[in-house]
């Protein structure tokens, strides 16, 4: 059978399509556990979605093989978050004496993870500027399995040229993974590229509506099989009930990041005009530094923009503040458009010298922008930039 596109895969994903009578909507197997008719059949189920559901569960399993087809992998899992994703994936495929190379430009969270727990466990990081290819190639070491990257970037909007990382990290036998959530499988698609594992923070675009938690890691099946190991154990797994909500949101997927995508692309054209703003991050901008990159291997910009005023962090505030359709919430990716400081939410935790290094400044706004009317989205800029003065002009006569 001919592979199905995206937007297909996200409405009808793992669905039986053939004709019977049936459910339409997935159901959600809200138990926690199975029965059997005995013990040889206890032995069979053990490991599959119909034993306990901390090891498997059908609605989950329906989620997961429609993430899958949308990737263009063989397998993926679900997790209770994002974080916990990232943090079981890594635990399940390092030891003690391993060594990771990851992009400075990552979610706070992931840098906290990398820089401060895994040192804890023997697993030490090397942390390399993001489109720096020859950095990521000298931080490599006998003792380095992963190559860890993130793209889109959180929140400079930097983008990473996989066609490079997938050469590097075969080249050395590493495992290669990323953080995909800012791309959405949608803009994106790693894998096609050689990633070995993209992850999702299904929080954000795969759930849509900004009304669960949950995270996804997609792969190859041995991959994929060695991180179900350690998700057992750990206990990390999906709610079904959550799973549900994964599946109803994974159907709009395609028409909400269009729309996204639109309405981003607008508003990050009309910021980069703006005297008030000193810059714009947006990768299908035609002047940011990897917008070539960015056209060669997304189909679309993202709904995500940020932007640097000119003037202070307090000018910064005051901006996020005066908005009204831009809400003042972390997380990213719903419906809604949503306006946070990176410094304040998704940055906190990382010391002001890495953040430094990373280019995240306190001048700087980023905009989760949803699928509402763009022309209100730009009334609401244009009002928000009202709460701070224009700077003045010194002429040298």
């Amino acid at each position: 059978m001919k592979p199905r596109h995206p937007e297909t895969s996200a409405v009808r994903g793992a669905a039986d399509l053939a004709k019977k009578n049936g459910p339409v909507s997935t159901p959600i197997y809200q138990t926690s556990t199975f029965a059997v008719t005995d013990n040889d059949e206890q032995l069979r189920t053990t490991g599959s979605d119909h034993y306990y559901t901390r090891y498997g569960n059908p609605t989950n399993t329906v989620a997961e093989q429609t993430i899958a087809r949308l990737e263009s992998v063989e397998a993926a899992l679900t997790f209770a978050s994002g974080m916990g994703a990232i943090t079981t994936t890594m635990m399940a495929l390092l030891k003690s004496g391993d060594h990771i190379v990851a992009q400075r430009d990552i979610y706070g969270g992931v840098n906290k993870f990398l820089s401060q727990w895994l040192p804890r466990m023997g697993i030490e990081t090397t942390f390399v500027d993001t489109t720096d290819y020859d950095q990521h190639a000298r931080a490599i070491r006998p003792n380095t399995r992963l190559l860890h990257i993130e793209s889109p970037t959180n929140p400079a909007l930097r983008v990473v040229d996989f066609a490079k990382i997938t050469a590097l990290a075969k080249q050395h036998g590493l495992i290669s993974m990323i953080d995909s959530t800012f791309g959405t499988p949608i803009n994106q698609r790693p894998a096609e590229f050689g990633i070995d594992l993209v992850m999702h923070s299904g929080t954000k675009y795969l759930g849509g509506h900004t009304d669960l938690i949950c995270g996804v890691v997609a792969g190859r099946r041995e991959l994929i099989e060695k991180i179900w190991e350690t998700r057992t154990t750990l206990g990390n797994c999906m709610d079904p009930h959550a799973s549900w909500m994964l599946v109803r949101g994974l159907k709009t997927l395609a028409v909400r990041v269009a729309r996204q995508n639109e309405n981003a692309q607008r508003v990050a054209e009309f910021l980069s005009r703006h005297a008030k703003v000193r810059s714009v991050h947006y990768p299908f901008l035609k002047d940011h530094p990897q917008h070539a990159i960015a056209r060669r291997q997304m189909t679309g910009g993202g709904g995500m923009v940020t932007l640097e005023v000119e003037g202070t962090g307090d000018d910064a505030r005051r901006i996020s503040e005066a908005m009204r359709l831009f809400t003042l919430a972390p997380s990213l990716g719903g419906v809604e458009s949503l306006v946070s400081i990176p410094v304040l939410t998704s940055h906190l935790m990382v010391p002001a010298a890495e953040r430094a290094k990373m280019g995240v400044t306190e001048q700087m706004i980023r905009l989760s922008v949803g699928i509402e009317n763009i022309d209100d989205l730009i009334v609401d800029l244009e009002h928000a930039l009202e709460a701070i003065p224009a700077r003045q002009q010194v002429t040298v006569g």
